[in-house]
């Protein structure tokens, strides 16, 4: 068979010409008769051949013996036979030329070790052949652009599918038809509904990939519990965000490697989880809690809104909303609008004399007996610059309200202006006219302002560009073969890599160490310098504010004596000057195992892993990337003063966190993890420095 490219590959799944079923039953409530009533129903124009020995006929259609008895070799082949046949069934798939083969059975990686080296075993003999595999154990693929549905979700009996902009790519079956059946409730056509199951061969990525490619789908949801081809989610989320598709995922799971916490404080506070966080936001992807979600906000991506900004206008018929709505907008970090002068008195020319034209537009009950005031106001606020968002709540409304009037002009009024205008109606007699016009509509200003909120979020996240970092030369090691560099090393390390790092020096006797002081000054640090004891303190290995040379050489001697009560090996005391600083903040990077160079910023000190006030971040960042992640912390109102307290030097903090990770980018198989703890920041203009750190060789 000749080699052909990924995409020529999966086309023959996403867009087969013919398709076989090994397992093909007459009943279309089993596995084995859904995908053909599926695809005869749908629409599919390809030729569908069931294989099945015991019948002549499946489903109208004739019925073959085996593989080897069909015309022609298919594009795609479902595997729904179980245990060894599945294996069998696989094998002379790939015997035959088949392009693509979606092995439904289980049985598999899922059931444990033996199920897992059949599992590779079987694709590896595919892949050797050209072919392709899904799953195993999926719930299948389904294309309801043409009909190609290569699976059996009862889902697509239970709701009917409509061909629509949305592509949901899950690993997990049971996700990917809930998050169908969540958008179709909605009323939302789904045109791709993908799942790959064990992914011993296409993943969650291979296939974003692919429906990225369809020029029809306008939104992707994504279902992961693991991500199997980092490197291919990124090209395909950079390709998306190029024609404007927004991706939205859910991640599940936690990965053994992920929640395994190294030795250095950088291993436990970038888990894996904050790692994903880091990836999803770094590749302009937004990430919920599940499906729902999901769904809840598809429909105002599917409008095509990009806010400029988070200002928000609130309107409604009930004051006590207002208030509500101006609390939630806080919530949500979507700062009321401050309409201007001129704004403000068209609302108000508009209004009965009692209502209110300040944000929030308080149109009182006055709209009972004009149902016009929603028509007269939403334009007088349209074209008023600091207005980005739109929220109407109509907590009540019925006999004698013209709603069907009010949901009018509401989609007038976004036809017009294209700007983001939500509603929140609980009432299903008020909200189904504005469903009815394509406004999204919720049952509370929760969900709503939740949804205005992630589209400014994540409109913001897929315009953000990260410059690349120039090429760097791998850093040199000094010799040995230890797991960890002594400290001395660690911070000269850093240093030869523009990181600003504390006076010290390495002394090797306790006249050295009174040397040293005389250099650095008082008062100074005293502490011992071991690569075999990587936090010193919890030994009472460091000595602070040393007064005199004749302490400092006081202090070499029973530290050099406690290292060798430790067995650990004696390669030095260090005496450094002693820094102040205004706050405590820690650096740390490390290699990911699935998402290489993760950098690690936040609240330092001792109690750095009880607190885990940290913010992830993946290369390439600038300063201004890393500012931005300060902001995410619990302590970020220190860093601009509180209580009269002068602001911190940010800057000269990002310029550590940037260095840190340009060296953790340039020693690939070389360096493990960098723990920089503490960072000792000060009033803005006096800078950043680095008194310890530990940095750890790749094994």
């Amino acid at each position: 068979m000749k080699k052909e490219s990924m995409s020529d590959l999966l086309e023959s799944a996403l867009n087969p010409q013919s398709v076989a079923v090994i397992g093909a039953s007459e009943n279309i409530h089993k596995i084995g008769g859904r995908p053909i009533h599926y695809m005869q129903k749908h629409g599919f124009a390809g030729r569908i051949y069931p294989i099945n020995p015991g019948r002549d006929e499946v489903q109208g259609l004739k019925s073959y013996a085996s593989l080897a008895a069909l015309p022609e070799a298919p594009d795609l082949a479902l595997v729904i036979v179980g245990g060894d046949k599945a294996v069998a069934a696989v094998d002379e798939c790939a015997a035959r030329g088949v392009k693509s083969a979606v092995v439904i059975a289980s049985g598999f990686g899922e059931a444990g070790e033996e199920g897992r080296e059949v599992q590779q075993a079987m694709t590896a003999r595919a892949r050797a052949a050209g072919m392709r595999l899904y799953g195993p154990n999926t719930q299948g693929l389904a294309n309801f652009g043409n009909g190609a549905i290569a699976g059996f979700s009862t889902m697509f009996v239970e709701v009917p599918p409509a061909d629509g902009p949305i592509g949901v790519v899950s690993q997990s079956g049971g996700m990917s038809a809930m998050a169908y059946g969540l958008l179709r409730g909605r009323g939302l056509g789904v045109r791709h509904v993908h799942a790959t199951g064990n992914e011993a061969d296409v993943t969650v990525s291979d296939l974003a990939w692919a429906v990225a490619h369809d020029p029809d789908v306008k939104l992707l949801l994504l279902y992961l519990e693991n991500i199997a081809n980092p490197e291919l989610l990124a090209r395909t989320a950079a390709y998306a965000r190029e024609r404007d598709l927004p991706i939205i995922a859910v991640k599940a799971g936690r990965s053994e490697s992920g929640q395994k916490a190294a030795s250095s404080h950088t291993g436990s506070l970038a888990n894996e989880d904050r790692a994903v966080d880091a990836f999803f936001r770094h590749h302009g992807i937004w990430r919920v809690r599940d499906p729902h979600a999901q769904a809840l906000a598809a429909e105002a991506y599917l409008k095509g809104w990009r806010p400029e900004g988070r200002r928000l206008v609130v309107i409604s018929n009930s004051g006590a909303s207002c208030v509500m709505g101006a609390d939630a907008s806080e919530e949500f970090g979507l700062p009321l609008a401050a309409l201007s002068a001129q704004t403000r008195q068209g609302v108000a020319d508009r209004l009965p004399g009692f209502a209110t034209a300040t944000n929030p537009i308080d149109i009182t009950a006055a709209l009972l007996s004009n149902s016009g005031l929603f028509g007269d106001v939403l334009p007088a606020v349209a074209q008023d610059p600091a207005a980005d968002l739109f929220f109407i709540n109509i907590p009540v409304a019925g006999a004698g309200y013209d709603v069907e009037a009010f949901a009018a002009d509401t989609a007038k009024f976004e036809a017009a202006t294209g700007k983001p205008v939500v509603v929140a109606a609980w009432q299903e007699s008020v909200a189904a006219p504005f469903k009815a016009r394509g406004i999204p509509t919720f049952a509370n200003e929760t969900q709503a302002l939740g949804v205005l909120a992630q589209l400014a979020s994540h409109t913001a996240l897929m315009r953000q560009s990260h410059a690349p970092w120039p090429p760097a030369q791998p850093p040199s090691l000094p010799e040995g073969s230890g797991r960890f560099l002594n400290e001395a090393q660690s911070l000269d390390l850093l240093a030869a890599h523009g990181v600003p790092v504390v006076a010290h020096r390495l002394c090797r006797s306790a006249a050295e160490a009174r040397d040293a002081w005389g250099v650095v000054g008082g008062p100074a640090v005293v502490k011992a310098c071991s690569a075999d004891v990587p936090h010193k303190s919890e030994h009472g290995l460091v000595a602070l504010r040393v007064e005199s040379a004749e302490a400092a050489g006081a202090l070499f001697d029973a530290q050099w004596a406690k290292l060798a009560e430790l067995g650990a090996a004696r390669e030095g005391v260090i005496v450094a000057a002693m820094h102040k600083g205004r706050h405590e903040f820690m650096v740390g990077a490390r290699q990911d195992p699935v998402f290489g160079p993760v950098v690690v910023v936040g609240d330092g000190g001792k109690y750095v892993e009880a607190l885990q006030d940290v913010a992830v971040l993946l290369p390439p960042f600038a300063a201004a990337d890393v500012k931005a992640a300060l902001k995410t912390l619990r302590i970020a109102p220190l860093l601009e003063g509180v209580r009269g307290e002068p602001p911190l030097d940010v800057d000269a903090l990002a310029e550590v966190v940037v260095a840190v990770g340009r060296l953790m980018a340039s020693a690939p198989g070389r360096i493990a993890s960098i723990d920089v703890n503490p960072v000792m920041v000060g009033t803005r203009g006096e800078g950043a420095m680095v008194v310890d750190a530990l940095v750890e060789r790749a094994a």
